[in-house]
């Protein structure tokens, strides 16, 4: 079976393709899945450039799509030939978060889907959208269900309300489809003219260039008439937490989701505080979650925006090409 796996400390020079031992049977409780396709994240690239310290020889990848291709005893939920997609935290199934590090994170905690076969917990998948490619169905588990979380499920969203999205990566771009299809107006941000009308074409009412516009907090804040907009969806961190705050109406709610400038740095706390806007950090979400997202994404019917795809003996060009930031959407691996 081919896989690929990382030697340490890291770097897109260590990923090795491999041929692993075939997985085997299920046993009870377990399913075997023949992996298709997986999507890249920023997680994910920092688990192979070393930044996580993953063990030595992890397989990396936290997402993977494909066909169920045996079910072990007591499995009802999928049977062989089901199109499938993993869950970012297996072990969170529902409810609120029980889970604030990566240690049972596939790719990162545990091995990952750069690799053609997994026999696991049936409970550690979901069934993909119906009518979905497996590429298409790899870019749900994080950034996807990220975008979901963030707006529906914390957020609330209504037809109506106003998002702000920044750049043009995965968790943006699904936060853009996501938020249109369900009513709302959405103002995007991006370095690129190129890019921003890209983003008008997938149906952004208003976009502003950050480089162009360094105060596009300000920007935001005056084309919704002064009120501000009802959410951020914040992948950047603490070099754009203050133009998201400026942006935000008062009351209103800013999902921090990337680290994109940064782990750590000032929080404007008196003006977040004047704003009484809700600061919330989340890690995408439970299977359950997923589940509802993947009803959502079936009655919807929004494809998803794949940027380009690799086969998996090119991965670590794959990563090059996300560390360029030339990208719009997701780039995928398929096996």
């Amino acid at each position: 079976m081919r896989a690929v796996r990382l030697e340490a400390p890291g770097g897109l020079d260590r990923l090795r393709l491999v041929d692993d031992p075939d997985p085997g049977a299920p046993g009870p409780g377990e399913i075997r899945v023949g992996i298709h396709a997986s999507s890249l994240n920023y997680h994910d690239y920092g688990v192979v450039i070393g930044a996580m310290r993953a063990e030595d020889g992890r397989i990396p990848m936290s997402d993977g799509a494909g066909l169920v291709e045996a079910v072990g005893a007591g499995v009802t939920e999928f049977e062989p030939g089901d199109s499938v997609v993993s869950c970012f935290f297996p072990d969170w199934q529902d409810g609120p978060p029980t889970v604030a590090d990566f240690a049972r994170t596939p790719g990162d905690g545990i091995d990952g889907y750069a690799r053609e076969a997994v026999v696991a917990p049936a409970s550690w998948f979901t069934h993909a959208p119906a009518g979905w490619s497996h590429a298409e169905a790899a870019t749900i588990t994080t950034a996807g269900l990220t975008a979901w979380r963030a707006l529906v499920v914390d957020g609330g969203l209504r037809a109506g309300d106003t998002v702000l999205v920044l750049g043009t990566g995965g968790v943006s771009v699904f936060a853009l489809q996501l938020a249109k299809a369900m009513g709302a107006q959405v103002v995007a941000t991006s370095s690129s003219d190129e890019k921003l009308e890209r983003l008008r074409d997938l149906g952004a009412d208003h976009v502003i260039n950050y480089r162009s516009n360094p105060d596009w907090g300000a920007e935001a804040l005056r084309w919704t008439g002064g009120r501000g907009v009802d959410h951020v969806v914040e992948v950047g961190g603490p070099a754009t937490l203050t133009q998201s705050i400026t942006a935000v109406r008062i009351g209103g709610h800013i999902a921090l989701i990337g680290v994109l400038t940064g782990r750590g740095g000032e929080v404007p706390t008196a003006f977040l505080m004047a704003k009484q806007a809700r600061l919330q950090g989340l890690i995408v979400g439970s299977r359950r979650d997923q589940q509802d997202y993947v009803r959502a994404l079936e009655a919807i019917g929004t494809p998803p925006v794949i940027d380009r795809s690799f086969p998996l003996e090119a991965i670590a060009d794959a990563f090059r090409h996300q560390e360029s930031g030339a990208h719009f959407g997701k780039i995928c691996l398929e096996l």
